[in-house]
């Protein structure tokens, strides 16, 4: 009876496991569904996508669609493509997100183990800045750029991408940096270490897991932004931007096999950071959510 009991037992388990696991596969497939559709027309001549199914796979494979998206596409006048503005989505970015993350990190030191008078209405103020709609910053933003000279330049996108992401990149921080120890940080100070020599040897070290979940979503943020580069980028417009008007250029019939390999040439930079470092993303947000 027990054995007939444990054998029922294991069969509904198993049952279970299989009707979950195809629930899983199920849903996979059908996000997958727009990256298949994209990847495999890009790799169409335009005829096999006009005159036949977008769902079938290629007859005939070619590269020629990505050459014409990263090098040869009509893009505004001239044929540019869109690897010049590859090259200056990777300028905007890099500075942007390690700027930021460093000052948000500095920010979520002061703010948890040099605390001062006011220190929670400061944190307050960074706080709201991360629930103020792009729209609203626009002209203000433009205003202070063009004061500044750096009106339509990389250097005046990355202090945009810098100034906004400041806000989110001190509150991961500061919830990280809550849960550390402050004895550590006080027996540092009766040792005699200063402000830097405590951040550069005891809180930079451990800050790894939420360093990643900065990066991850300062990259992400900065790299499919379009209000920003459209708004203030001019001669320096970024990747998406370049996107949209690789679109808009084409005239009569659409030449959907570049639209698709523009786009998939614009989303592989973010797609590539979740495959390489994503299982960290999660674990760095469950580090961070201790305290704070």
């Amino acid at each position: 009876m027990a054995a007939a009991e444990q054998n029922t037992a294991v069969r509904t388990g198993r049952f279970t496991r299989i009707f979950i696991y195809g629930i899983l596969l199920a849903f996979a497939g059908f996000y997958l569904m727009p990256l298949y559709v994209m990847v495999s027309n890009s790799l169409k001549p335009l005829a096999e996508i006009t005159g036949g199914n977008m769902m079938a796979l290629p007859q005939h494979y070619t590269l020629e669609p990505w050459l014409q998206a990263w090098s040869k596409a009509q893009i505004g006048v001239e044929p540019t493509g869109l690897r010049p503005y590859f090259i200056n989505s990777i300028l905007i970015v890099v500075p942007a997100v390690a700027i930021s993350t460093i000052f948000g990190a500095l920010n979520g030191y002061v703010l948890t183990k040099w605390t001062f008078r006011g220190h929670r209405i400061v944190f307050g103020m960074l706080l709201f800045s991360c629930f103020i709609p792009f729209q609203i910053v626009l002209i203000p933003m433009a205003t202070v750029l063009g004061k500044l000279g750096l009106a339509g330049s990389i250097p005046g996108l990355i202090l945009v991408h810098v100034v906004y992401g400041i806000g989110f990149t001190t509150l991961y921080y500061r919830n990280y940096y809550a849960a550390f120890p402050t004895e550590l940080v006080r027996a540092a100070m009766i040792d005699g270490a200063g402000f830097f020599r405590i951040f550069f040897r005891i809180m930079l070290p451990v800050s790894a897991p939420i360093t990643v979940v900065s990066v991850i979503w300062q990259f992400t943020n900065i790299w499919n932004d379009f209000l920003f580069g459209t708004s203030f980028g001019g001669t320096s417009q970024p990747m998406t931007v370049a996107l949209n008007n690789l679109v808009q250029s084409s005239t009569g019939v659409k030449e959907y096999n570049v639209h698709f390999a523009g786009a998939i040439l614009a989303a592989l930079p973010t797609l590539l950071v979740y495959i390489v470092a994503g299982r960290f993303f999660v674990r760095g947000l469950m580090a961070g959510s201790v305290k704070g």
